[in-house]
This record gives C-alpha cells, sequence and structure tokens, in this order.
C-alpha cells in the first residue's frame, strides 16, 4: 500500500447501509487528541461528507476495532438499524474474520487451536498490555480461541518465519498478538509484545485479511488484498507453501456457511417466540447495546 494520506482511504465494499474500508497499517481509527488529524475518521469525512452521521461523536459507527499497527478489512455501519443488524451479528457470534501474519520462528504444525484465557497486565510498566491466565499480574483473564493454520515457511531479513493464517474464534483485546506472543511466535513488527526489542520492520504483519458478517438483509463478504507477498515487501522470501491461502480459505468459508446454515435450520425448527419474550435482555445487556448504537460496536 502507498503512504497513508487524508485522500488514499480503500474502499473494498459499499452499500446504502455498510462501507468496508482496507485500514492503513499506524492508523488510528479515530483520536481525541488535537494533533491526531490522520484517522479513519477524518478520511470518511473527507471522503463521503455526506454520510457522516452528527448525531455520533466520530460521526460513523464503526462495527469493530483494529488495532492501530494493525491493516485491513473494516467495516462501518451508515445508520443505527445498520449498526443495529452488525451487532447482532457479532453479539451471537456469526461473524468470520480471518488474518494474514508473518510470526518469528518456524511453525511446525500445519494447523494449531490455540486455547489460552487473556486478561489485562497489571504489572507496572505493563498495564498497556494483555497476558495470558498464569503471567504474574494477569487479572480477569477470560476464556478464548485463535485457530492457526500455517501457510508458508520462509524468512524476513534472513530471519525464519512463517505466514499464517489467524482465525480468531472469539474478540478478546490484542487477541491474535498475545497468543502469537505466548505460542512463542510472535508477530513480526510487534514492538509492544516482543518487549520493544522488534524495531526494524516498517511494520507489524497483521493484516485483517478476510470478514464475513451474514446480518438479516444483507450478507458483507470482503477480502482485502494480501500484503505479505515478495512484490510487495522484498525482505519476506517465502522458501515453501505447506497450504495455498486459497485453499484455507475454502476450508474457513466452508465451516462458516455451514454453521450459518445450521443456524437457520435450528430457528426453523423452533417455535416462533410471543412478542413478550422478546424484551427479556438484562439491564447490562440493554446498556451495552445502547452504547455500542450510540457511537461503537466491539466485539
Amino acid at each position: 500500500m502507498e503512504p497513508c494520506s487524508i485522500e488514499n482511504l480503500s474502499i473494498l465494499y459499499q452499500s446504502a447501509d455498510f462501507l468496508v474500508v482496507n485500514k492503513h497499517w499506524d492508523i488510528r481509527i479515530d483520536s481525541k487528541m488535537w494533533y491526531e488529524k490522520l484517522t479513519v475518521q477524518s478520511q470518511l469525512k473527507h471522503r463521503f461528507p455526506e454520510l457522516a452521521d452528527p448525531g455520533t461523536y466520530y460521526g460513523f459507527r464503526f462495527c469493530h476495532q483494529l488495532d492501530f499497527s494493525t491493516s485491513g478489512a473494516l467495516c462501518v455501519a451508515l445508520n443505527k438499524e445498520a449498526a443495529g443488524r452488525a451487532y447482532k451479528c457479532f453479539k451471537d457470534r456469526t461473524v468470520t474474520k480471518a488474518y494474514l501474519a508473518l510470526v518469528r520462528g518456524t511453525v511446525s504444525e500445519k494447523c494449531v487451536r490455540i486455547s489460552l484465557a487473556i486478561g489485562k497486565n497489571t504489572q507496572e510498566g505493563l498495564t498497556h498490555m494483555m497476558c495470558v491466565e498464569g503471567v504474574p499480574g494477569c487479572k480477569n483473564a477470560k476464556p478464548c480461541q485463535t485457530d492457526l493454520f500455517v501457510l508458508q515457511h520462509g524468512s524476513y531479513k534472513g530471519d525464519p518465519v512463517t505466514k499464517v493464517l489467524l482465525q480468531p474464534l472469539t474478540g478478546r483485546t490484542h487477541q491474535l498478538r498475545v497468543h502469537c506472543s505466548a505460542l512463542g511466535y510472535p508477530i513480526v513488527g510487534d514492538f509492544t509484545y516482543s518487549f520493544k526489542k522488534d524495531t526494524e520492520p516498517y511494520r507489524m504483519m497483521l493484516h485483517a485479511y478476510y470478514l464475513r458478517i451474514p446480518s438479516d438483509l444483507e450478507l458483507i463478504e470482503v477480502t482485502a488484498p494480501d500484503l505479505f507477498q515478495p512484490d510487495q515487501d522484498p525482505n519476506w522470501t517465502p522458501h515453501d507453501t505447506l497450504c495455498p491461502l486459497g485453499k484455507a480459505m475454502e476450508s474457513l468459508t466452508a465451516t462458516a456457511k455451514a454453521s450459518e446454515r445450521n443456524r437457520q435450520n435450528s430457528k426453523l425448527e423452533k417455535p416462533e417466540k410471543k412478542p413478550e419474550s422478546s424484551n427479556n435482555d438484562t439491564e447490562e445487556e440493554r446498556a451495552v447495546c445502547q452504547q455500542w448504537l450510540a457511537e461503537w460496536a466491539f466485539e
């Protein structure tokens, strides 16, 4: 990708209700800091001033979040109704996401399910980080899972690395970065989870490659271009391919579609609920939903 600017917002998908942009690396989605003028929010306002909603703080309702250092597919709802439909998909865990990454080391297994609970790191100087359960100072760890699929073995500037496809099955803060680091294969260029040691790469090599949101009225299915190719970054040299990306994605999307069919069949088999039973959410759930609809959608 070319250097980030206010003008070069890349659009992957657009409808009356949603936008999916290809977020640049090292740019925030939004910022309350007066000096941070280049954000995804400011790019959207520049490109689509007529779509900005003055009823929200940021002007746009982002359906999920990507870290400052992460690039790739980012979905934006253009009205409250669309935001509600997307929120339901995230709440019901029907969203499918897949990320591409280059990780340090040679991952010997073809696929790994990482099931490590993640919590807040409360150690002095590390409170901006998350950590896995068992690490000293780890607080309020919650169960989470990530599937890792090995695509290629190779090298980055001569050091052994592995190109992987990561599918988060839950949505914890920094989940992929923490899981890869805990497994012993930190993401190339991850300054934070290398404890400030991995400083040479120009970016963190984590990219939101695939996003599928099966809302009731609209299927959003988007693939962002693969940035981890030798012609994009000559420092990355693949040596051997264990699984082509296309084949890995066929398996992943087939599983997602099968789950959607099963959910639809389950709905058909269940008797229709009475109207009064639709308001059984707890006060906490309603508060979360209202907060999400007002400004943010989160996972």
